[in-house]
C-alpha cells in the first residue's frame, strides 16, 4: 500500500541539548513519518581529512527505526568544511563577483577535482553507514544544487574544450555564428581565450551558461552512479530541485535544466517556498508542483516548504492544512517541511521550524498534528495522483538566459525589469487562477500531440524545428497562445535575420518589425476601451489573422495588440503586449473554449483533479480566501475523503476560509 511521506529535516547535530527521545514522541503525535538527515553536516561527519564522526548518523536512524519513522539520507556535499576548503582553495567558486570567502554555502566549483575526489569519500563512507539499514528508504543526493556562477579557470577551460568540439576546432564558424567581430571581439587562437565573465556577448554568455548548466546534470548523474553501488533495490534517489528565488520560490531555474538533470534521479523532488497570510494564493504550490511532476510525468516529492519559516510567513489558521493538500493535489507524494526544530544560532536562526525556539507545542505544531492524523488515515487513497492535462506551457532555460542578458524592457541604461519568469508567471498564473491545469514541456518535446492547448511565454531563443512543431501542432487542430517575444532569435541568440515571429508569423497571420514600450496606450477591443498596454508592444500588422485588441494612441492606433488566426484546423493567438491578469484571463477563457477545455470556478477556489488507484476520481476544492465561499457540488453522489459527508448531485456546498474539501464519487 502506498502512503504519504509526511515529514520534516531533522538535525540533532544542532539541537541545544539531547531531547531526542522527545522529540520522535511529539514527531509520533504529530504523524511524522520520516526524517530527512545528514545533508548539511559534512563537517560533523568528517571533522578531519583523516578522521569520520557517523555517530550522529547512527544515533538518528537507531532512535527513528525504533520508533518506525523512516529515514531519508542527504549527501552532505553541498556545504564543504573549512579543512577541506584550507587544504584545496581551487574549488572556492570563481564568480563574476570575484573569488567566494569561506563561509556560506554553495560556494564551490562542482567540477574541481580536489572537491569531487573529497566528496566522493564522504559520499562512500556515508553509503556504507546507511544502506543497510531498514530505516532508509533513500537518499537525496546533495542538496539544491546548482553552478553557483563558478567560472573557475577549470571551468573555463572546459568551456573551450566543448566549444572546440561543438565547432570542430572552426574558429570562423565560432566567431561567425556568436557574432564576435562586433566591438572586436573575435576570437583568433584558441589558446588565449579570454575570460567569459568579462563577455558583452549574449550569444558566448548564453552558450557558457548552457555548459555550466551541463555541469550540474554531470554532478547529479556521478553522484548518483556512486549511490546505487550501495543502495538496496527498494530505495529510491531523489533530488531537491530549487526554482528562481525573489524572497520565494518563482519561476524557472536559471542555473540548471530542471529537465535534464532529473535523468538521473528515481523520483524527483523539490523546494517549494511561498508567501502566506493575506499573499498566499497556492500558486508557487502549484507552479512548482506541476513543474516537477512534468520532470518524469510522474509523482514528486516535496522535500522542503515552510511550516513556518520567516515571520511574515507565520501562517493563518487553516492556511498550514490548505498548504499540504494542496501539494498533494498536484501529484505530490511527499510534504516534508523544513525544518523540524528552529535553530538556536546560525544565518537561519529565524527560518522558523515546526517548533519554535523554546520546543512548545504551538499552532503550527498543533496544524501539522491535525494534517498528519488526517494522513494516517486517508494517506493511501491520495497517494499516486495522477493527471492527465490538455494543456501545456513550454518553458526555456536558452530563453531565459537570453532574456536575463537582455531584459525585455531594457532601455539606453542597459538595464531592465522584466524578465523572462515575469511573462512564465503572467500566463501560468492566469491558467491557474481559471482553473486550467496544465503540465510543462520543453523546446525538445517532440510529441505535442497530446494537448489541445499549449502556452509559449516568451520563447525568445527557439530552433526552426520546435518552431514548425508549433506549427504543425495548429495546422492539425490545436490551439496555440504565445506572447511577445517569442520566435525571434535561434539558440544561440542570434536575431534571425526574416519576418517575425520567425515561421510563426504564417501560424499566427500576422508579422512586425517595429516594437516600444507603451507609454499611455489604450487598448480596446470590439465593446470599447478594455485596459491599458503594459512593458513592451509590438507593432502587429495582421494579414489573416482577425484582432482581438489594438492600441488606442495617436501613431500606435493603426496597429494591433493582440490577434487570433483560424490556421489549418487549429487556432493561434498572439500577445503583442502585456496587460491586465482580468484581460488575459478573458482571452484564455476563449482560447480554452476553441479547444475544448471546460473552465469551472476561479480563484479563490482553485479546483485541481487526478485519480489514484485506491480511490479513483478526486476533486480537490480549495477555498484561498477569508471569505466563506458557495459552489455547486459535481453533478453526481460525492463524499469529502477527509470528513466523510456525503453531497448529493449538484448540491451548493460551503467552504470556510482557508479550507477544503477533497470529493470522490460515490
Amino acid at each position: 500500500m502506498k502512503k504519504i511521506i509526511y515529514g520534516c529535516a531533522y538535525y540533532d547535530e544542532y539541537m541545544p541539548f539531547d531531547r531526542i527521545d522527545e522529540d520522535i514522541r511529539m514527531m509520533n503525535k504529530a504523524g511524522i513519518n520520516t526524517v530527512r538527515i545528514a545533508e548539511s553536516t559534512w563537517s560533523t561527519e568528517q571533522p578531519k581529512e583523516d578522521v569520520f564522526d557517523f555517530s550522529s548518523v547512527i544515533k538518528v536512524m537507531d532512535k527513528m527505526e525504533e520508533a518506525g519513522i523512516d529515514v531519508i539520507i542527504g549527501t552532505p556535499t553541498y556545504a564543504v568544511p573549512y579543512w577541506l576548503a584550507h587544504k584545496y582553495p581551487d574549488i572556492m567558486a570563481d564568480t563574476s563577483r570575484g573569488k567566494a570567502l569561506y563561509g556560506a554555502r554553495q560556494l564551490m566549483d562542482i567540477s574541481n577535482p580536489d572537491y569531487r575526489r573529497a566528496a566522493e569519500t564522504i559520499i562512500r563512507r556515508l553509503m556504507e553507514v546507511t544502506c543497510k539499514r531498514k530505516c532508509v528508504i533513500g537518499y537525496q543526493i546533495d542538496n539544491e544544487t546548482k553552478y553557483y556562477d563558478a567560472a573557475n579557470p577549470g571551468v573555463q577551460n572546459a568551456f573551450v574544450r566543448y566549444l572546440r568540439d561543438r565547432f570542430h576546432d572552426d574558429l570562423d564558424a565560432m566567431n561567425h555564428t556568436f557574432g564576435l567581430s562586433y566591438w572586436s571581439n573575435r576570437i583568433t587562437d584558441w589558446d588565449i581565450f579570454p575570460d567569459v565573465r568579462g563577455s558583452v556577448n549574449g550569444s558566448l554568455k548564453g552558450e557558457f551558461d548552457k555548459f555550466r548548466r551541463s555541469l550540474v546534470d554531470e554532478f547529479l548523474a556521478w553522484q548518483a552512479a556512486i549511490v546505487r553501488e550501495y543502495k538496496r533495490d527498494d530505495q529510491f534517489i531523489t533530488h531537491n530541485f530549487d526554482f528562481e528565488w525573489r524572497g520565494y520560490s518563482y519561476g524557472i531555474q536559471p542555473m540548471v535544466n530542471h529537465f535534464h538533470a532529473s535523468k538521473a534521479l528515481t523520483i524527483a523532488g523539490c523546494d517549494i517556498y511561498h508567501p502566506t497570510q493575506d499573499l498566499l494564493s497556492g500558486a508557487e504550490i502549484a507552479f512548482g508542483g506541476d513543474v516537477t511532476r512534468s520532470l518524469k510525468q510522474d509523482n514528486y516529492f516535496v522535500l522542503e516548504t515552510e511550516a513556518h519559516g520567516f515571520p511574515n510567513w507565520l501562517p493563518y489558521d487553516g492556511q498550514l492544512r490548505l498548504q499540504a493538500y494542496s501539494h498533494l493535489a498536484s501529484g505530490a507524494d511527499a510534504v516534508c517541511y523544513w525544518h523540524w526544530h528552529s535553530i538556536h544560532n546560525s544565518a537561519e536562526t529565524y527560518w522558523m521550524g515546526i517548533l519554535t525556539h523554546d520546543f512548545a507545542e504551538s499552532s503550527i505544531y498543533q496544524a501539522v498534528c491535525e494534517t498528519g492524523q488526517e494522513l494516517k488515515k486517508t494517506g493511501h487513497l491520495l497517494a499516486g495522483l495522477k493527471k492527465h492535462n490538455q494543456t501545456a506551457v513550454l518553458v526555456s532555460n536558452e530563453s531565459l538566459t537570453a532574456l536575463n542578458n537582455f531584459p525585455i524592457d531594457m532601455d539606453s541604461s542597459f538595464t531592465g525589469h522584466t524578465f523572462y519568469n515575469d511573462i512564465v508567471r503572467w500566463i501560468y498564473d492566469a491558467l491557474y487562477q481559471m482553473n486550467i491545469e496544465c503540465d510543462f514541456i520543453t523546446p525538445e518535446t517532440e510529441d505535442l500531440s497530446r494537448y489541445s492547448m499549449i502556452a509559449v511565454p516568451a520563447l525568445y531563443d527557439a530552433d526552426e524545428a520546435v518552431l514548425n512543431r508549433l506549427d504543425t501542432f495548429v495546422k492539425e487542430g490545436g490551439t496555440l497562445i504565445a506572447t511577445f517575444k517569442t520566435a525571434y532569435a535561434d539558440t544561440d541568440t542570434k536575431v534571425y535575420p526574416y519576418t517575425k515571429p520567425h515561421i510563426l508569423h504564417r501560424t499566427f497571420g500576422l508579422s512586425y518589425n517595429e516594437f516600444t514600450f507603451p507609454r499611455n496606450v489604450i487598448l480596446k477591443d470590439k465593446d470599447g476601451i478594455c485596459g491599458q498596454a503594459e512593458v513592451f508592444m509590438e507593432l502587429l500588422k495582421p494579414e489573416t489573422a482577425e484582432t482581438i485588441l489594438s492600441y488606442e494612441h495617436p501613431s500606435w492606433g493603426r496597429y494591433t495588440a493582440a490577434a487570433v488566426n483560424r490556421y489549418g484546423k487549429g487556432n493561434a493567438y498572439y500577445l503583442g503586449t502585456m496587460f491586465s491578469q482580468d484581460l488575459l484571463k478573458k482571452i484564455i477563457c476563449k482560447a480554452a473554449a476553441g479547444a475544448g477545455i471546460k473552465t469551472e470556478g476561479g480563484f479563490p477556489l482553485i479546483i485541481r483533479r487526478g485519480t489514484t488507484s485506491e480511490a479513483g476520481e478526486l476533486s480537490y476544492y480549495f477555498n484561498y480566501s477569508q471569505d466563506e465561499l458557495t459552489f455547486k457540488a459535481p453533478d453526481e453522489k460525492t463524499a469529502d475523503l477527509l470528513s466523510g459527508r456525503e453531497f448529493s448531485a449538484g448540491e451548493t456546498l460551503t467552504l470556510k476560509p482557508w479550507s477544503l474539501y477533497i470529493l470522490q464519487k460515490k
